[in-house]
């Protein structure tokens, strides 16, 4: 019972000092929430928007549910679509792969951090999870550099699916500055995730 009582305290005590990494760059997010807050609209970033004139099917969706049941099956599945993506794309910049700054498309072998989110996306929504709850998401990483990952929305909290790390993690655990992500109720519509 004593190492049981001991091993609650490690992990609640770990628990507790990874999220206050992320919480630091994120002084504008409630400490204590499972989800992320927003605070208004916001740009759309361009990189999105010309996705959306090359793939206008997709971004013509409807969002359906913006938050879905933390089932077992689900993680289990999350869990495998990150790794899948993780594993099977070679990370390369936008400049390597198309001689540009910025190009949002699903990667063909290759890809930009915005690429593996776009593809773990359409796969868990191919697998039935809505878009409203599957939101790309924009930021910086502990470096200081522009980087985007895909935050599902669960009933348990927010969780991050990198391509740089290989652990699927609650937004409070994953070493980024949040600014801004899709809206739930309309993938066209981007809102901030900073208060300033």
């Amino acid at each position: 019972m004593h190492r049981l009582v001991l091993g609650a305290v490690a992990l609640a005590i770990s628990c507790a000092s990874a999220g206050a990494n992320a919480l630091h760059l994120n002084p504008s997010q409630p400490a204590l929430a499972k989800n992320m807050e927003t605070f208004g609209n916001t740009s759309i970033p361009i990189g999105y928007y010309e996705y959306c004139q090359r793939y206008r099917e997709r971004c013509d969706r409807q969002p359906e549910r913006s938050k879905v049941e933390l089932t077992r099956e689900l993680w289990k599945t999350i869990i495998e679509v990150n790794n899948e993506v993780n594993t099977t794309v070679e990370p390369l910049t936008d400049r390597e792969i198309f001689g540009v700054e910025e190009r949002w498309d699903y990667p063909d072998q290759v890809g930009d951090c915005e690429d593996f989110a776009l593809e773990k996306r359409k796969i868990l929504n191919e697998k039935g999870v809505p878009l409203g709850a599957l939101l790309m998401t924009v930021g910086r990483d502990a470096d200081g550099g522009g980087h985007a990952v895909l935050t599902v929305v669960t009933d348990l909290g927010d969780f991050v699916l990198d391509n740089v790390e290989p652990r699927v993690l609650l937004w409070k655990e994953a070493e980024l500055y949040y600014l801004k992500r899709q809206s739930p109720d309309d993938p066209n519509r981007w809102v901030s995730l900073a208060s300033s």
